[in-house]
């Protein structure tokens, strides 16, 4: 098992396969961004589907697909058939679901077990405000499509901002409990100007309210290995039993028990999502290395893994935006 320096096992790859989005969310990417990543540079399926290779031997379980949008990359289900041959215990993909009613069910033969699908707000107006799109429609017909080619579970991933969005908490927990999903709630990170210049909002108190609202107590089950932290209704609400995550990078972060690192389109390894500490795997995987050196290079990189981020004591160190790390 792969275990980092402060004794945390790694066992979570979350391997981005563009860094290109057809959103610009308003917390993540800037309207006017050209910086991406040259083609050229974007590791290729045989690439990613080595370098995976090399972790599942040293541990990890999981590999979420992520992006910028991932469905953008072309031909993305053969990928995800590819890395599910390697013997992976969870295939999933995080996604703003554009695409996503086209794919669904290729993505779901491949092996993909579940969806993470991008969802700030129920209000037309206010989705096209936050992601710079009139896509609400898009994103309704890809969570429908998912839902009926059985990627399960669907959780809805919403950034909450004050003044943008928290008015409609509760109506986004209505949503979810109704149609069988896991809303997961999410802090703004001061990534790049995008994340900092996001009006964060504590999630601390927005907790106990939804609690005492719905009833809830802590969800002991494990849902995917990700930072979230579970709640549940104590009576099912339209026939399914209601969850909501919180996901508390500021207010209560988790990095004691932090068990990922963060793979970009062009090979860097990032082993923190509020720090620079970084590896680059092109060089090796373009320069004839056996697969003796590629995992000798990840225990290398897994040493480099920080104890925690400083999003409070250093808001200003990340200048990269989130799209450029993978989600």
């Amino acid at each position: 098992m792969l275990q980092d320096r402060f004794g945390r096992a790694i066992d979570y790859l979350r391997v981005s396969v563009t860094d290109r989005c057809d959103l610009r969310c308003s917390y993540c990417l800037p309207a006017r961004f050209k910086g991406f990543e040259e083609p050229a540079h974007w590791l290729t399926f045989d690439e990613i589907e080595r370098l995976v290779g090399a972790f599942t031997r040293l541990g990890v379980r999981r590999v979420r697909l992520t992006g910028g949008e991932p469905l953008l990359r072309r031909n993305l289900p053969e990928l995800a058939g590819r890395l599910r041959g390697l013997g992976l215990d969870d295939l999933s993909l995080s996604t703003n679901a554009t695409q996503l009613a086209k794919h669904a069910q290729a993505l779901k033969d491949a092996g993909v077990t579940r969806v993470n699908v991008s969802l700030d707000s129920l209000d037309r107006q206010c989705v096209s405000e936050i992601t710079g799109s009139d896509s609400f429609d898009q994103v309704m017909a890809g969570l429908r499509a998912a839902k009926a080619v059985g990627l399960a579970p669907i959780k809805l991933n919403m950034v909450a901002m004050q003044g943008v969005n928290d008015a409609e908490i509760n109506t986004m927990a209505d949503f979810a409990f109704e149609n069988g999903y896991i809303l997961r709630m999410i802090e703004a990170m001061p990534m790049g100007d995008t994340g900092r210049n996001a009006q964060y909002l504590d999630l601390g108190p927005i907790r106990d309210r939804l609690v005492e609202r719905y009833d809830l107590i802590p969800e002991v089950a494990e849902l995917g290995g990700g930072p979230a932290r579970y709640w549940q209704t104590r009576q099912a609400i339209a026939g399914h039993h209601g969850k909501i995550g919180f996901i508390t990078p500021i207010s209560q972060h988790f990095c004691a028990s932090c068990n990922r690192v963060r793979l970009t389109v062009d090979g860097t390894l990032y082993m923190c999502l509020g720090q620079e500490s970084a590896f680059e795997f092109r060089p090796l995987l373009r320069g004839g290395a056996s697969d003796a050196e590629l995992e000798a290079a990840i225990l290398h990189a897994i040493e480099l893994k920080p104890e925690r981020h400083e999003f409070i004591e250093q808001p200003t160190k990340l200048i990269r935006f989130m799209s450029q790390t993978g989600g």
